[in-house]
């Protein structure tokens, strides 16, 4: 922040900074600066120091002083409105013309650096399309910011020019507005204002037929589960079960571990083959036990139950534990 003192106001003004990446936009900013403070001629031309051997009249003394002064302000301005590590490449300058000369000279490079600068906005600019997304006021600035580049490097581009490379870049959807202005208008007396004000009005009208926003969700949301389940199936596959180690699923879903641990539940094992009958027998209850349920019953000499009351002759002289499940009870064991 800087304050200048003009026709005994004071007026606050906020400087724009550089920092060595920012020189075009800050040299058009301090430019439009200096000449709102009347300081543009001393910083673009600077003083005519008089020698020693000059004899000024009383006019000229006034005229030289106050010359010196509005350079001092400039100076001023120039050293606020730059980093740290730039002004240590001005601090020696003694006017202000000779500290914006150092910094044009550096970030604005000679001639020959000027030249490949200038080649590279070029083909920049040949290649410059319009993107299906963009609408027309963004693009429109993308093209006004390169050809001041252009311009600020020497380039002369004329107006008509820069309209029909603008009309040249636009997307297939534009094509038959522009076939009208080509056909309609004089390119000679097309401003870029005007091509900007018709392709605004064009673009408006589109967005009139476009379906409503939605309608857009709306087919979105239907398209998204084709696309979400084909990212969970590629992702599915890379997954690894760590019971059988294949592809596809966890070890929670394993159909082999199911498998496995479902046998092992619905059959009867007994390890210790000396104190027990070693048999085999699923069972699938839903309801509680009754007395009357038969446990076995292979429709020839060996049943299998708890009521000992249904067998007609038996033979009690065995008995043997059997473990069916989780559940272990002493059953009877006969012959018909």
């Amino acid at each position: 922040m800087a304050s200048t003192s003009g026709n005994g106001l004071q007026s606050q003004l906020q400087l724009p900074k550089l920092n060595g990446k920012n020189y075009f936009h800050w040299n058009i900013q301090m430019k439009v600066l200096f000449e709102s403070q009347d300081l543009w001629d001393v910083v673009e031309y600077g003083i005519d120091e008089p020698t020693e051997a000059t004899v000024l009249t009383a006019v000229e003394t006034l005229e030289l002083k106050d010359l010196r002064k509005r350079d001092r302000r400039a100076l001023f301005l120039i050293y606020q409105a730059v980093d740290e590590n730039i002004f240590e490449r001005i601090s020696s300058s003694d006017t202000s013309k000779e500290a914006w000369d150092i910094l044009h000279k550096s970030y604005r490079g000679e001639e020959k650096v000027k030249i490949v600068r200038l080649q590279t906005l070029r083909c920049e600019f040949d290649g410059l399309r319009m993107k299906e997304t963009e609408s027309i006021e963004d693009f429109y600035n993308r093209v006004i910011i390169l050809i001041n580049q252009m311009r600020l490097n020497g380039e002369i581009l004329e107006d008509r020019r820069v309209v029909e490379k603008i009309l040249r870049s636009l997307t297939k959807k534009f094509e038959y507005v522009v076939v009208a202005i080509e056909e309609s208008k004089n390119m000679e007396d097309f401003s870029l204002e005007n091509l900007l004000g018709t392709l605004q009005s064009h673009e408006l009208r589109m967005k009139q037929f476009e379906p409503p926003i939605l309608e857009h969700a709306f087919q979105a949301k239907d398209n998204q589960p084709e696309n979400t389940n084909k990212g969970k199936n590629q992702r599915k596959t890379q997954i690894q079960c760590h019971y059988c180690y294949k592809f596809g699923h966890v070890k929670k879903a394993c159909r082999k571990r199911i498998a496995d641990e479902g046998a092992e539940s619905s059959f009867i094992h007994n390890e210790e083959s000396n104190n027990y009958d070693m048999m085999f027998m699923m069972l699938n209850v839903h309801d509680s036990l009754q007395d009357t349920l038969w446990y076995l019953d292979s429709d020839c000499s060996n049943h299998m139950t708890r009521n000992k009351d249904l067998f007609v002759s038996l033979e009690d002289s065995k008995k043997r534990e059997v473990r069916t499940g989780m559940i272990t009870s002493l059953v009877w064991q006969g012959m018909e």
